[in-house]
């Protein structure tokens, strides 16, 4: 038996303020910095506003289409980036434009939505999260930013950390889930990959400039309604909404994005609390604040500018370096200067962030080193990066129900399998939302998949796909009901279209949309074994379906290599590891649901979950109908013997706390072993349970192995009533298990000054 330690990482946000005074360089470095300031002496107040502009080339659309001259400014040296403008040569074309007529021939910066991949689609990123490997997704995101960087992409908009607790909201494909201390270390892990492993990283080749995004609680959005109305407490933003955010500052994030919503009655982007007394002054972000798509020109509708003048002003003076796409800074600023509206000092703030980045990316010695026709060719969806793709994508399936061990489906088992559902054969769908340059019909549908892992085995496979994904048509019933009748084994394939996830795209209804449950109720009804694949951009309600189907399989949107990667793990090929981010619900009334929620004065009793007077449904349990950390496997893992070197902590201290992890089925596989605690009585109220460490462990079957944390100070820190970041001295709980809701093994410490 060996023994294996885990650090627990966990960093409290800087509460004191202080001033931020003048100008600090992203890099530290005074030659970078002497560069900088050598180019700004030589602007023109004009030339400054143009840096802070940024337009779309509509050569993608990712947001209202606005009407504007940018080729005349771009001409002009007027415009600091371009995005949505894709290939070496159409890059090529825009750098030309800037450099060839412009006073001052400084690069522009371009950009892209690099979200889950660039040409090689991996998982998108909720679903990549459930697998629970740091490094796999460093790792993903450093292929997106070569394939990117490779066509002359030198910014993504990426990586998405807000906190997402509320299914209904589309955009939740795009982060890490509901918890706030595993998204930080997503956050870092896919910042590094972005960017490598500090600024120095960035004049390499196969490097892109990151963006934390949305700041702030995007993800609390009334209703799980996009761009929709937030209203968060300071507490709740340091405690839930600023950490992922704070963890991709501290891992070298060169930009954040602004968020679309309002914080405390304020929209994000004229919000100074956010931007200038925490991202700068107490954070101490030295990179650059670009507002999301339109947002200055939005301050109007919000209610908070009567006019993009004013807009234009409240955003400058919150700290916003760079208009997204509004065409309202290059319009206003120069007279808002002149009225003396806007600080000359803010302006050379933001223009010297952003000169600086692109002297970090080498634009300035050379604006077309990105620029080579042959890497590109040689580097986009290069045979190793389709691997790892399909590795990221079988270990981004979560297994959520197997009874009768329907899956695997072994291939040296004499059966005919009825492959029927609207994904079966699709390939549009795969790649999901935000699938960067991604060829939809290059992608492998499941139907592929399972012909090229089946081809040499005794299973025998049949089709027909029944409906489609949206409608009420249910024409190709009948057909499916004749196949499935002739099959030993059903495999339903299900989900949503990829629209239906994804930016503005929230939903209230969050069943298998059109007849795709109808369908399923009746395949059920032949009495075979039926399992069922889900491909779907969020949480679906899958009451009905967990308690008549024999299997549940969640796949999410896989991208290019989708087909194998589902393959691989019906098969039995590989054995599913990945454990949910996200609680799935048994209803949508249940939302927002997460598993560190409070206790409240009148919390269900579990010996006694009807008593009255509780805080409860009359309708349903309060408990998810899958919890965050949840996944099964094919063999059986058994947590036990759980102990503690001590059950006193000091300051200076700590406790090892352990227990044995072994595999008691007939396979080889991986566990998730997770950490939990939680403060039982604190100066203000504390959640039921908070991760705080993790483990993913490979076990042979038989095999065991011990798995150690450490639980510090800085474990159990918290923000007290004064809001300052420290651990109190009190009882605390402590798990070693394998969901949020696995509590079989419980042990107790006592934290003493």
């Amino acid at each position: 038996m060996k023994t294996i330690v885990v650090f627990i990482l966990c960093a409290g946000l800087a509460v004191a303020c202080s001033s931020r005074g003048k100008w600090e360089s992203f890099s530290g470095d005074p030659v970078i910095e002497h560069k900088v300031d050598s180019v700004l002496k030589l602007m023109t107040w004009e030339e400054k506003i143009g840096q802070m502009t940024q337009y779309s080339a509509d050569w993608d659309i990712t947001g209202p289409v606005m009407k504007s001259d940018w080729e005349t400014y771009l001409k002009k040296g007027l415009v600091g980036s371009v995005f949505n403008t894709v290939t070496v040569d159409g890059v090529r074309k825009l750098q030309d434009m800037a450099l060839s007529q412009s006073r001052l021939k400084i690069p522009v910066l371009f950009a892209y939505d690099v979200i889950h991949g660039f040409r090689t689609i991996f998982p998108i990123p909720l679903a990549e999260s459930c697998s629970w490997e740091p490094e796999l997704m460093k790792r993903t995101a450093s292929i997106a930013a070569t394939e990117a960087a490779a066509e002359g992409i030198c910014w993504t908009f990426a990586p998405m950390v807000d906190v997402a607790r509320d299914a209904r909201w589309g955009r939740v494909m795009e982060g890490a889930g509901e918890d706030p201390w595993y998204g930080s270390q997503v956050a870092i892990a896919r910042v590094q990959g972005f960017q490598g492993d500090s600024w120095k990283d960035l004049r390499k080749i196969n490097t892109v400039l990151a963006c934390a995004k949305h700041f702030v609680a995007y993800g609390a959005s009334e209703g799980g309604r996009d761009y929709n109305t937030v209203d968060v407490s300071r507490r709740s933003l340091y405690e839930t909404y600023f950490p992922p955010f704070y963890a991709a500052e501290k891992a070298g994030v060169a930009t954040f994005m602004t968020a679309f919503n309002e914080v405390d009655g304020v929209p994000a982007t004229a919000n100074k609390y956010l931007y200038t007394d925490v991202l700068r002054n107490e954070w101490k972000f030295k990179g650059f604040v670009v507002t999301d798509y339109t947002a200055v020109n939005e301050l109007v509708p919000h209610g908070i500018a009567a006019n993009e003048r004013e807009a234009a002003m409240k955003a400058v003076n919150a700290g916003i370096d760079m208009d997204m796409n509004g065409n309202v800074f290059i319009r206003n600023l120069p007279q808002l200067l002149k009225d003396r509206k806007i600080k000359k000092s803010e302006i050379d703030r933001a223009v010297r962030s952003i000169l600086e980045m692109k002297f970090l990316l080498g634009l300035f010695d050379d604006p077309y080193r990105y620029l080579d026709s042959t890497r590109e060719k040689n580097t986009i969806m290069r045979p190793e990066f389709l691997q790892v793709a399909r590795e990221a994508g079988r270990k981004s399936i979560v297994l959520l129900k197997n009874k009768n061990k329907i899956f695997p489906i072994e291939p040296n088992k004499p059966q005919t399998v009825a492959l029927i559902g609207p994904l079966v054969k699709d390939k549009i769908n795969l790649n999901g939302e935000w699938a960067g340059r991604g060829n939809r019909e290059q992608s492998v549908s499941l139907y592929e998949g399972f012909t090229e892992v089946y081809k040499d085995s005794k299973v025998i496979l049949t089709y027909a796909p029944g409906c489609d994904l949206t409608t009420e048509d249910r024409s190709g019933f009948g057909e499916a009901m004749d196949v499935a009748a002739n099959a030993d084994v059903i495999l339903a394939v299900m989900g949503e279209d990829f629209n239906w996830s994804g930016e503005a795209a929230s939903r209230t209804d969050i069943r298998l949309p059109g007849v795709q449950r109808e369908l399923l109720q009746e395949l059920v009804k032949l009495g075979k074994p039926v399992g069922l694949v889900l491909m779907n951009g969020r949480p679906l309600d899958l009451s009905w379906e967990d308690e008549h189907v024999d299997g549940i399989m969640e796949a999410w949107y896989l991208g290019t290599m989708a087909g194998y990667s589902v393959a691989d793990v019906v098969s039995g090929n590989h054995n599913p590891s990945g454990c949910l981010t996200m609680s799935f619900p048994r209803s949508v009334g249940q939302l927002p649901l997460y598993y560190n929620h409070k206790n409240t004065g009148r919390p269900v009793e579990p010996e006694n979950p009807g008593a009255d007077y509780r805080s409860f449904y009359l309708d349903s349990p309060n408990t998810p109908l899958y919890p965050f950390g949840y996944g099964l496997s094919y063999t059986s893992f058994d947590i036990r013997n759980m102990q503690m070197n001590t059950n006193v902590l000091r300051p200076d201290g700590e406790i090892k706390v352990s227990a044995v992890v072994a595999n008691n089925g007939e396979r080889d596989g991986e566990v998730v072993v997770q950490l939990y605690i939680r403060d039982i009585a604190g100066s203000v109220t504390r959640p039921v349970k908070e991760l705080r460490g993790f483990r993913k462990v490979f076990l042979s079957k038989g095999d065991s192995v011990t798995v150690e944390f450490s639980i510090t100070p800085e474990t159990i820190a918290m923000y007290n009533l004064d809001m300052k970041y420290v651990a109190e001295p009190g009882e605390f709980k402590v798990w070693i298990a394998v969901n949020a809701e696995d509590n079989r093994n419980e042990g107790n410490f006592t934290y003493r000054k």
